[in-house]
């Protein structure tokens, strides 16, 4: 399992994700507070948006661990963005350490990041890929259960005509959790798929937590909303100075052990529109 980290609201530096909180990202890449093995040293990445530039996402991935990366370390610093996805990868056995497994994936302006698996992936990978269309099919590069599902994730938003809205993204979302669910029940799968899935491009997000098994045993995430994000000597959290929207932050773990932290309840989505407003609203319940 990996731990990973979505920004939306007022630019900030990648920093005050990944390096700054007393949690942060490469806290959590050594030091999980919420899995069995704390360690997530299989390779990172980061992608920011610089709409003033361009619409599609810039992406640094490496397979070094997050901790000892110096490129990671100072980029991070004088870097900023608003909206921001940051991942720690723990591969799944028997899964290469190689830069076309490590996350966030981006396709066009989309990007995307995966923290669980598919169980019996290998079995009924042959049938995901029939239900791709030609364009997903050629895009995927490595050979992660995730970059699959991206592109499985990628057809459902086209099948459903995008209109470029927050529920347009939710929609297609739980298309692909349908779908990936029905792919690891019709390969005989018993053991647990689990799916956190984050995307966006960069206005409008989704994050799921979702597990075939009980809901409260989902991997961990967590959510703040509110009008802008602070970090000061290791405290951060997202302040709320009016009822308008303007910075939401999900994570794996909470960055740091202030009281504005809510738990995503398992089977569950956080939903984030282009006014960067939160809904929390249940993911397809597993068959």
């Amino acid at each position: 399992m990996c731990r990973f980290v979505v920004y939306q609201g007022p630019p900030i530096t990648l920093s005050s994700l990944i390096t700054e909180p007393s949690n942060s990202l490469i806290h959590q890449s050594v030091h999980s507070r919420e899995r069995v093995e704390p360690l997530n040293g299989d390779g990172f990445g980061v992608a920011w948006y610089c709409p003033d530039l361009n619409d599609t996402p810039a992406v640094f991935r490496s397979i070094s661990p997050a901790w000892s990366n110096r490129n990671l370390l100072e980029l991070a610093g004088v870097t900023r963005s608003g909206s921001v996805f940051a991942h720690v990868r723990a591969a799944t056995p028997g899964m290469p350490v190689v830069e076309t497994n490590c996350h966030p994936f981006s396709r066009g302006r989309f990007v995307f990041m995966h923290n669980g698996r598919i169980a019996r992936f290998r079995s009924l990978r042959r049938r995901l890929l029939k239900q791709l269309s030609d364009e997903s099919f050629e895009a995927i590069e490595g050979s992660t259960d995730s970059e699959h599902i991206f592109a499985l994730f990628m057809d459902r938003l086209r099948d459903a005509d995008d209109d470029g809205s927050a529920a347009a993204l939710e929609n297609a979302m739980q298309d692909t959790i349908r779908d990936v669910v029905a792919l690891a029940r019709d390969a005989g799968a018993t053991e647990l798929t689990n799916l956190n899935l984050a995307v966006s491009d960069g206005h409008r997000a989704v994050v799921s937590r979702f597990t075939t098994g009980p809901p409260d045993g989902a991997e961990s995430l967590y959510f703040q909303s509110g009008t802008r994000y602070a970090c000061e000597d290791g405290a951060c959290l997202v302040v709320s100075e009016s009822n308008e929207g303007g910075a939401v932050l999900i994570s794996s773990e909470r960055l740091s052990d202030d009281s504005g932290w809510q738990r995503v309840p398992g089977n569950h989505m956080v939903v984030v529109d282009t006014d960067r407003n939160v809904r929390v609203v249940a993911c397809v319940p597993s068959e």
